[in-house]
C-alpha cells in the first residue's frame, strides 16, 4: 500500500506528540532519555525535539557549572508556559480563580468575596474582576488562556446549565459558558463543585493512589463527588452523586444538630455555630458530642448508600466542616460499621476551600490534553516574561 504525504504528515505529528508527553512532567532529559521513553529511534528523537524547540513546545536546559571533563549531553525541557489555563470556583460566598501553567503549576491565586443573595449578574461581573485581575497580575490576556473551568454548586448539565437545582440566586437562569466566551475564544467548561473537589482529591489530595473515590462535600451543605475506575462520573444529566435530595437520606437537615446544640453563643453565624460544637466536643462536651454524634448518624446514611452502591476505596471527608475531621471520622466510621458490608477507608481532605478551583484547574488541563491529541501541534504564542 503506498503511503501519502498525508500519512507521513500525521505520523511525523504523531511521533512529536508522543516526545511531548515524554517531555512533561520529567525533569530536563536528553535525547537518549527521550527515545528510550518515546520508543523511537534517537536520530528521529534529535530532530523531532530540534522541532518542538523552534515552534517553542520545548526549550533547552541550558547545563550548569561542573568539573567533569567534555562537553555535558544538551537536556530539553516542555515549555509549559506555552499556553495556560483558568479554574475557578464560583461559590455562595466567595469567587476564587487560579492560573496554572500546562503542568499544573500555580502561577496566580486571587479570591474575592462575594455577597451570597447577589443576583446572577452581579456574581458574573465580579467573575469578569478577577479573571482580569489575576490575568493582569501575570501579565497576561484572554487570549493566553486554552482552557477554562468554572465550578459551581448544583447539578450541571452538558450546556453548562444549572437548571435542576442550586443554592446560588437566579443561577438557573444563567448562562455561564455565554458569558464567558464573550471573552475567551478557548474551551470553556462548566462543573459542579463537588465533583470538581473529587478530581482534586484524586490529582493533588489525598486520594491520588485510588481510582474509585467518593468525595463527601461536608458544611452547612452535604454533597458528593464520584469518580470510578479513575474517571469523573456526571451521569445522563450531570446529577450523578445528588443522593442528598432523597428527604430519607436525611442529608438536607444532619447540620441542623450541629446549630440547634445547647450551649452555642447567641451571637454566633452558622459556620461559626458549628465550629464551636466541634471544638466543644474536642473539649469533651457532653451536649457538643451529642449533637456530633447524630450530625454523623445522619450523614452516614447517605454515604453508606453511596458505598454500598459503588464499594470505593476511598470516602474523602472535604468540605468546610473537615477541619474538624479529628471529632468526626471516628463517629462516621462506627456509623457506616453498621451498615456497610465492606467499610472503605475514611480520609480527611487537605486542600480545604482550595479543592474547587484546583479540580477546575485539572479539568481544564485535561482539555487541553484532548485537543492536543485531536488537533495535534501548532505553535504556541511567545511566553510572557
Amino acid at each position: 500500500m503506498a503511503t501519502t504525504g498525508t500519512d507521513l504528515s500525521r505520523m511525523r505529528e504523531l511521533n512529536q506528540l508522543s516526545i511531548v508527553w515524554a517531555l512533561r512532567g520529567n525533569p530536563p532529559s536528553t535525547v537518549t532519555e527521550l527515545a528510550g521513553r518515546a520508543g523511537l529511534s534517537r536520530p528521529a528523537v534529535d530532530v523531532l525535539v530540534q522541532a518542538l524547540v523552534t515552534d517553542g513546545w520545548a526549550e533547552v536546559e541550558e547545563p550548569g557549572a561542573s568539573s567533569a571533563v567534555g562537553r555535558p549531553a544538551r537536556r530539553y525541557r516542555f515549555r509549559a508556559d506555552a499556553g495556560h489555563v483558568l479554574g475557578i470556583d464560583v461559590g455562595v460566598h466567595k469567587i476564587l480563580a487560579v492560573l496554572s501553567d500546562l503542568e499544573g503549576n500555580l502561577v496566580g491565586t486571587l479570591r474575592r468575596p462575594v455577597d451570597p443573595d447577589a443576583p446572577p449578574t452581579a456574581r458574573l461581573s465580579e467573575v469578569d474582576r478577577v479573571i482580569d485581575d489575576v490575568l493582569g497580575a501575570a501579565g497576561m490576556a484572554p487570549a493566553d488562556v486554552w482552557a477554562v473551568t468554572l465550578g459551581v454548586t448544583g447539578p450541571v448539565d452538558t450546556a453548562g446549565r444549572t437548571s435542576l437545582s442550586t443554592p446560588l440566586p437566579g443561577w438557573t437562569a444563567a448562562d455561564p459558558v455565554a458569558h464567558l466566551a464573550a471573552r475567551f475564544s478557548c474551551p470553556v467548561r462548566i462543573e459542579n463543585d463537588c465533583k470538581l473537589s473529587a478530581v482534586a482529591e484524586r490529582w493533588n489530595g489525598v486520594a491520588q493512589d485510588a481510582d474509585d473515590i467518593v468525595f463527601l462535600l461536608a458544611g452547612l451543605r452535604t454533597g458528593a463527588g464520584l469518580i470510578l475506575d479513575g474517571t469523573l462520573r456526571r451521569g445522563h444529566g450531570g446529577a450523578a452523586g445528588e443522593i442528598g435530595a432523597l428527604k430519607a437520606v436525611r442529608w438536607l437537615t444532619a447540620p441542623d444538630h450541629l446549630q440547634s446544640c445547647p450551649g452555642i453563643p447567641a451571637t454566633a453565624a452558622p459556620g461559626e455555630a458549628a465550629a464551636w460544637v466541634f471544638q466543644a466536643a474536642r473539649d469533651r462536651d457532653r451536649e457538643a458530642t451529642k449533637a456530633v454524634r447524630r450530625y454523623t448518624r445522619d450523614l452516614a446514611v447517605g454515604v453508606a448508600a453511596l458505598v454500598l452502591t459503588l464499594d470505593p476505596q476511598v470516602v474523602v471527608y472535604g468540605g468546610g466542616f473537615s477541619r474538624s475531621a479529628d471529632v468526626v471520622l471516628e463517629p462516621l466510621r462506627r456509623e457506616l460499621t453498621k451498615h456497610c458490608l465492606r467499610l472503605p477507608e475514611l480520609r480527611a481532605s487537605t486542600l480545604g476551600d482550595e479543592s474547587v478551583a484546583l479540580g477546575a484547574v485539572r479539568l481544564a488541563l485535561d482539555e487541553v490534553d484532548s485537543r492536543l491529541l485531536s488537533d495535534g501541534l501548532s505553535a504556541p504564542s511567545a511566553p510572557h516574561r
